[in-house]
């Protein structure tokens, strides 16, 4: 399944840098490339050691890890929502994205200018949530005109359609997100087609200075407390840091780097993989001599829904799934092995994906 994730931020906040460290391949793994699409989008791997140490075993002709599609998302100005600057194409390109990663400068540097005159990332986030508002305000408006007749005139659907956008008006004129609305079960999908801005999972990245990048600062505080009642994560990334891990040549050297940090892994992969779990997402594998694959499916998908996402005939005519365990896999080292060992599991239509899993499937068109 196709993932898109847009980057957004304020000029000179660190959302170039932090593209440009995305789209470098050496950021990422010791194995994998990136590939660019358009100069302002790219595909990048959901860093995954689990596909590795399964490559290593099968050693298959390829290996395909699973990827996420990262947008460059530029031309934010006040008075986006009234088409100012480029503010239409921004917002058309937010409405395409499936979750948005929010770079906020949390660093001082006089060198670098603040568009305000000052560094203040809870001041940065209203100026991009206060455009996404008033667009999502327009939507809800727009919506409620169209609804009101028939909830006047006692269409009980209608009303609650109604109520339902009554109070997703109320929370974006009190300058709150439309995420931040609690819904019932029936509201998820109403929700879903409005396609509203500020519904969107959002991922907010503090850009930080070197000396921040384990432990954070006060300004990535405050946006930890600003955000709580949010659908959203918080990951502290040094963009400049990262891309001077992107410089160097081999993984080895990088390794080493992120260790005189006191980094386990770079930041960039933290933010892909806090990404990917935003949009709670989990992965299948595939493993054969011809291919080592990762695929993307939502937690809770079934196993027809996982087949379906490698072949729309898969799912249509399929059977039954055979299922190993990654640890088992990993510690017994082949699949005859798990076999062997009685450990593959044959599972039915109801059967729930799990995070890890290994799966064949059988299937008849």
């Amino acid at each position: 399944m196709a993932v898109k994730c847009g980057i957004v931020g304020l000029p000179n906040v660190g959302k170039s840098t932090l593209f440009n460290c995305l789209s470098n391949a050496k950021a990422q793994s010791a194995n994998f490339p990136f590939c660019t699409i358009e100069p302002n989008v790219g595909i990048i791997t959901v860093p995954d050691e689990r596909i590795t140490r399964l490559a290593d075993i099968v050693d298959p002709e390829k290996v395909q890890p699973t990827t996420i599609e990262i947008v460059d998302i530029a031309g934010l100005v006040k008075g986006a929502s009234k088409g100012e600057g480029l503010g239409n194409q921004f917002l058309g390109n937010i409405r395409e994205t499936d979750a948005i990663i929010h770079v906020l400068r949390c660093f001082e540097d006089g060198n670098i200018i603040h568009v305000d005159g000052s560094v203040n990332p809870i001041r940065d986030k209203e100026v991009i949530d206060f455009e996404l508002q008033l667009k999502d305000l327009e939507t809800i408006e727009a919506r409620i005109q169209k609804i009101a007749k028939s909830a006047k005139s006692g269409d009980k659907d209608a009303q609650k359609i109604k109520a339902f956008y009554d109070r997703l008006k109320s929370t974006l004129e009190a300058g709150k997100s439309a995420r931040t609305v609690e819904m019932d079960e029936y509201e998820v999908p109403m929700m879903k087609d409005l396609q509203l801005l500020t519904s969107k999972p959002v991922l907010y990245a503090c850009n930080v200075d070197e000396g921040s990048v384990v432990n954070g600062n006060d300004f990535v505080q405050e946006v930890r407390e600003l955000v709580k009642e949010e659908n959203a994560e918080v990951v502290v990334i040094g963009a400049g840091i990262e891309s001077d891990i992107a410089e160097l040549e081999s993984y080895e050297e990088r390794q080493m780097f992120l260790e005189d940090l006191g980094l386990q892994e770079p930041g960039v992969a933290k933010l892909i993989k806090s990404a990917y779990s935003l949009l709670n997402l989990q992965t299948y594998f595939t493993a054969g001599k011809k291919e080592v694959r990762a695929w993307t499916v939502q937690v809770g998908a079934t196993a027809p829904q996982a087949a379906g996402v490698i072949h729309t005939d898969f799912e249509k005519g399929f059977i039954r799934a055979e299922v190993m365990k990654y640890e088992d896999y990993i510690s017994l080292g082949s699949e005859t092995a798990v076999k062997e060992a009685g450990k593959m599991g044959v599972e039915g239509k109801d059967y729930i994906v799990k995070d890890g899993d290994i799966m064949h499937f059988r299937f008849n068109v």
